[in-house]
């Protein structure tokens, strides 16, 4: 629940007679059922929220503010929100979770932080009670004490998060002090992101950040990508040394999956690497050529580029279908970011999208069943910003029905720039945003 919008939370008086019994499937089961709460509050899920909740006659939702307001709310109110304080997005982080877990009842203690859509935190720590029920655990009251942020000099937090695309289940893997993007997803578990220039792995077990040796190549920005024998990474890097009088000098290069000395693929400037042929053979990226934005293709062993588009207005994203059959791209061709696909050759180019947000980076499933991308709330043009309201979402490729992931959330530039699937085709890996 988003504490900030809503005043609610609670202190419950629990009368426990038996001795703790916790299991792992317990303990797993309760955290699950408070990500989804407060999850189902910010989608604005009313079904969803109000199956978290039991009413009982000593339910109580007790909050205070760091302005020092209290507030005691009814569990009603979690059964049915006010339209006013429902659905209004941003995203919570829990973590250091402490259980007492009984046959029949809990007690869960947990730190929060709730990222609203403009990217302000609010801190608090919280306890929870819950009873186990034929259904499954439930919360029955809530107790959130809001307080100020930590001492923090940096401008950005960076949460890197998992989504399931089937249960809707939303998982924080890290809170970091500092700017991360773009994660791609190796099936040897582990996720590969950029920060500041430089590349690093996260895995995905131990939760552990190391920097990747990439060389000469330390600015790196977030078209980065692995390939179909998940054996080489391809950069796009900041080359100060190419003579083109550009500003930004953004070139493609190869380099061993486990790091190593790249090697320049793509000679012509501005160059930002986004699909892999799968046969591993081609790499499709956007090109900036005499003013205009246009999707290419080149050999993996470099030579002549291959334009594959000359419409009016910025081509971005390509990325291949997995049997090899098309080319998803982000096009303003019709005056209004809008995803397409055409063939690998560049013909028959045809709309996706038809709606009022902007639509950009569709990734195919390593399956080929969905594409997954993210939206921009409000029209942003030609542009990509970071610090902007987003969601991802998800397209079923054989009926055309589109989902949401997610809330809409603070991110933008960074979020999901990149392929991001598991191999299994079952969750996406992106970035959301607090600044401070």
């Amino acid at each position: 629940m988003n504490t900030k919008l809503v005043p609610s939370l609670f202190l419950m008086v629990l009368l426990v007679h038996s001795l703790p019994a916790q299991t792992p499937s317990d303990s797993v089961a309760i955290i699950q059922l408070l990500e989804k709460e407060g999850l189902t509050w910010r989608m604005g899920d009313r079904q969803g929220h109000a199956d978290c909740w039991l009413d009982q006659p000593y339910s109580r939702i007790l909050t205070s503010t760091t302005s020092g307001q209290f507030f005691d709310a009814p569990a009603s109110l979690m059964k049915n929100p006010p339209a006013s304080m429902f659905g209004n997005g941003g995203l919570a982080i829990l973590s250091n979770f402490k259980m007492a877990i009984y046959p029949s009842n809990a007690w869960v203690s947990h730190d929060e932080i709730s990222v609203g859509k403009d990217g302000r935190p609010t801190h608090s720590t919280e306890i929870r009670m819950l009873e186990k029920t034929s259904q499954g655990w439930k919360l029955v009251g809530q107790s959130n004490h809001q307080h100020a942020a930590p001492d923090s000099k940096k401008d950005t937090t960076s949460f890197i998060h998992t989504v399931d695309i089937t249960t809707g289940r939303l998982e924080t893997l890290a809170t970091l002090r500092k700017h991360v993007e773009a994660p791609n997803w190796h099936p040897d578990n582990y996720l590969i992101l950029n920060s500041l220039g430089k590349i690093y792995t996260f895995d995905l077990a131990s939760k552990e950040m190391k920097l990747l040796d990439t060389g000469f190549a330390t600015a790196c920005n977030n078209d980065h990508g692995i390939s179909p024998d998940k054996k080489w990474l391809a950069i796009s890097h900041n080359d100060k040394t190419d003579p083109s009088p550009k500003p930004y000098k953004s070139v493609i290069y190869i380099l061993p999956i486990s790091g190593g000395e790249p090697r320049r693929i793509t000679s012509e400037v501005v160059s930002y690497w986004h699909g892999w042929s799968p046969d591993g053979k081609t790499l499709a990226y956007t090109g900036e050529r005499n003013g205009n934005y246009d999707i290419y293709t080149i050999s993996t062993q470099g030579g002549k580029e291959k334009r594959l588009t000359t419409a009016e207005g910025l081509d971005d994203g390509p990325d291949y279908s997995p049997d090899g059959k098309y080319i998803y791209i982000n096009s303003f061709r019709t005056g209004h970011m809008q995803l397409w696909r055409m063939d690998t050759n560049g013909k028959n180019p045809e709309q996706l999208t038809f709606d009022e947000y902007s639509n950009w980076f569709p990734h195919p499933s390593p399956d080929g069943r969905w594409i997954a991308y993210i939206s921009y709330m409000q029209n942003q043009e030609q542009g990509h910003p970071f610090g902007k309201e987003v969601k991802i979402r998800l397209m079923n490729l054989e009926t055309r029905e589109i989902k949401d992931l997610t809330p809409v959330f603070f991110g933008g530039q960074g979020s999901f720039n990149v392929p991001s699937w598991s191999p299994d085709s079952q969750k996406l890996a992106f970035v959301s945003y607090a600044i401070n």
